[in-house]
């Protein structure tokens, strides 16, 4: 059963070795992450499940233990996602950018429990990604998840794909979603095509919540809504 959940945004800015001089600017986005994960901790869950953006059609799980690193990104740090069984080998792929930024933020709350990462791919539909939740929620006695995604990468001139001018309200509805202001029909429905348009990458992983949520009650305060470059970034807490 789901008994919380961190909504967190994954640019790898997040982790300041990779932001260097401009590390001080997410400062605030760090912090609200953060109090989003003491919540899910607080929660005592049994079980931590990681869900991130993927490319393509693909739900790909990794195991406890499986490693992510931003070498490309020109830094040499490299994480995991908690800490394997002592010698035991962890198959698998590497993480993708948005699961390794997930293992950095556990680890930085100090999440030293049984963990697990699902990866969604973009193109999944409502029905799959629903599923996923449920799926997922059904894990153990007490489920808690960190659901990682952006917003639309469109809110600015500037921003990685220029401006389109849906994309703020677009943004705004998503943040009453996650926040638990509204009904939360936004989260199922977000339409893959238009997700594309307007380069959102949370719909699978947020969908994937909604069906984890599914006869929860849970409730929800939304912690941070900004678009710094150009970027929309939502941070909430389910409990």
């Amino acid at each position: 059963m789901l008994v919380a959940a961190a909504v967190c945004p994954c640019p790898p800015l997040l982790v300041p070795e990779v932001a260097s001089g401009a590390a001080p600017e997410l400062d605030g986005l760090r912090a609200a992450c953060d109090e989003a994960l003491r919540d899910v901790l607080a929660a005592r869950p049994d079980l931590v499940v990681a869900v991130g953006p993927a490319e393509g059609h693909d739900q790909i799980g990794y195991p406890q233990g499986a490693r992510g690193t931003f070498r490309s990104f020109g830094v040499p740090l490299d994480v995991s996602l908690g800490r394997a069984e002592p010698d035991a080998a962890v198959p698998g792929p590497s993480l993708p950018v948005s699961l390794a930024v997930g293992a950095w933020l556990l680890d930085r709350v100090g999440w030293t429990g049984p963990v697990r990462g699902l990866a969604a791919g973009s193109d999944r539909d409502r029905r799959a990604n629903h599923g996923d939740g449920a799926r997922t929620a059904g894990a153990a006695d007490r489920v808690a998840l960190l659901v990682l995604g952006d917003g639309s990468a469109r809110r600015s001139l500037k921003a990685p794909g220029y401006l389109d001018e849906r994309a703020e309200r677009v943004d705004a509805d998503l943040a009453r979603a996650l926040g638990r202001t509204d009904d939360g029909t936004f989260l199922p429905s977000l339409d893959a095509d238009l997700a594309r348009d307007l380069m959102i990458s949370g719909r699978s992983p947020w969908q994937v919540l909604d069906g984890a949520a599914d006869g929860a009650r849970l409730s929800g305060r939304l912690l941070y809504e900004a678009a710094p470059y150009g970027v929309g970034y939502f941070v909430a807490s389910w409990s």
